[in-house]
């Protein structure tokens, strides 16, 4: 299993602030399209009460500290292809989420790149402030 990102604790408080419960801590995808278990960072869940049902999510946290934005950028895009087609197979109705800090988030807007890769990709991603442990942001 890989270490957990910097910023696990915050997103997992900023989920439960939310009012998510955290089901899976890691989440772990184990599907014949895989030669090893792959490991989603957090698992959550949601009661939607209007509608009597359960959304279910799964997040990625990523904190892009590492060599360079856009390296690591380019790291997470292949990771979260993979996640997304190993819950098409194991629980498709769970949606996959990208967790960016708030202050990536603002480097981010300086290049159009990062958000039509988002976009055309299809990746979701939510946006957390690692000082006050809140989500700022949901993107579908």
């Amino acid at each position: 299993m890989s270490a957990k990102d910097i910023f696990h604790q915050s997103v997992k408080i900023a989920l439960e602030n939310d009012g998510w419960t955290i089901s899976h801590d890691p989440y772990i995808l184990d599907t014949s399209v895989f030669s090893r278990k792959l490991f989603i960072d957090i698992g959550a869940e949601k009661l939607l009460a209007a509608e009597k049902n359960t959304e279910k999510i799964v997040v990625e946290v990523k904190s892009f500290v590492g060599q360079s934005l856009i390296y690591d950028f380019y790291s997470v895009l292949g990771q979260m292809i993979s996640y997304q087609i190993g819950l098409t197979i194991q629980e498709p109705e769970r949606v996959l989420f990208l967790a960016i800090p708030a202050f990536i988030y603002q480097e981010m807007q300086t290049e159009a790149i990062y958000h039509l890769a988002l976009q055309q990709q299809n990746i979701h991603f939510l946006v957390f402030d690692t000082q006050t442990n809140q989500i700022i942001l949901w993107q579908k």
